[in-house]
């Protein structure tokens, strides 16, 4: 019911994918040490970027989609121009990068390493160093990203914690010791910067409310529940209404944020789902996979689906306004007769 496209180009592990150029091309990268640029209405490769030695393991865009930063486990980190396919710098690395991410404004990159399990942070035309932290995690960092707010770095690791870096003050403003049971491998921000999400190996993932810090004395909301597995990867639709995640069980979870409740499961892949992006529209989730293909769902449809339209009834679920924003939500009615008036994001900050 869920129709589908099979985009296959790489020879390995396509291990991070994203949507860009509003929507209608896909950046990915894979163990097969290429970055490959694809046009979503043919469906193949238009651009292909080898100079990496060794798996890349991940890829990141400027907003206005001129520049690729990549990371890789030939220790270093690549800015290219899309445009003309070629290097504009190198910055090496101790030991393998395990992460990459350029800040929404496009002047700085972060990148994970895996000496010391230290974060960097370097401007993103330059490439002169500008934070260099050392011991930031006592264990692989799996995942590190700015805020949309250029502020804060957030990293997560197989040491169970979550940081939150400060560009300004130069110094960890957050830190969540064992924010899961189980390593953390990947964490993502709504558009607002207001609430984190963490994807983890004990088969959860939590949404964080970090711009109030609420998680300090209200435990954060957690969606279980969704995978038979580890949870590899988590993304925010830009409304924040959707949470999409990818997992071990080689299955793509989409979530109903306010209502905090799996809608669907999406399954095809052969093999781990590796990384998950959903387009602006809500129409497509994007899903890359250890079986070295990527996949379009589209989800335009989703809610007409009646597993979908049968899980919302059986969940005593209504379309309500939430009393304090006043924004739409799902609401779900609680077995002790009890009425949720809150969205999710409402209830995490009271």
């Amino acid at each position: 019911q869920i129709q589908f496209k099979i985009l296959r180009g790489h020879s390995d592990t396509v291990s991070s994918c994203h949507f860009c150029f509003e929507d209608t091309k896909i950046l990915s990268c894979s163990y097969d040490r290429t970055v490959k640029l694809w046009d979503v209405e043919k469906g193949f490769p238009i651009q292909v970027f080898e100079e990496h030695s060794a798996p890349v393991s991940e890829c990141s865009l400027t907003p206005d989609d001129r520049r690729v930063v990549t990371s890789s486990y030939d220790n270093t980190v690549k800015a290219w121009d899309m445009e003309t396919g070629k290097i504009l710098w190198t910055v090496e690395h101790e030991s393998i990068v395990t992460s990459c991410n350029i800040s929404c404004d496009g002047r700085y990159v972060v990148s994970g390493s895996e000496k010391e399990n230290t974060i960097y942070v370097f401007d993103a035309v330059s490439a002169t160093v500008v934070a260099h932290i050392q011991g930031h995690h006592k264990s692989t960092i799996t995942r590190c990203c700015f805020d949309p707010d250029n502020r804060r770095v957030a990293s997560v690791s197989y040491d169970k914690t979550i940081k939150l870096w400060d560009m300004i003050t130069r110094s960890t403003s957050i830190s969540i010791n064992e924010g899961h049971s189980n390593a953390i491998s990947d964490c993502c921000f709504t558009s607002d910067g207001h609430y984190l999400c963490t994807a983890s190996w004990d088969k959860s993932l939590k949404i964080w409310d970090i711009k109030t810090e609420e998680f300090q004395c209200h435990e954060p909301v957690s969606l279980n529940e969704g995978h038979e597995g580890s949870v590899s990867s988590c993304f925010f639709s830009q409304d924040a209404s959707l949470v999409v995640s990818g997992g071990y069980d080689k299955t793509i979870a989409i979530w109903d944020t306010d209502a905090g409740y799996k809608k669907l499961s999406l399954k095809g892949h052969w093999d781990w789902v590796t990384d998950v992006a959903i387009s602006k529209n809500k129409k497509w989730v994007l899903s890359a996979s250890k079986d070295s293909t990527l996949r379009l769902w589209n989800i335009e449809k989703m809610d007409h689906i009646p597993s979908v339209t049968e899980t919302g009834k059986a969940r005593g679920s209504k379309i309500a306004q939430c009393e304090e924003c006043e924004k739409p939500f799902l609401c779900l009615q609680r077995s002790d007769s009890e009425t949720i008036s809150k969205c999710v994001f409402c209830r995490l900050s009271s």
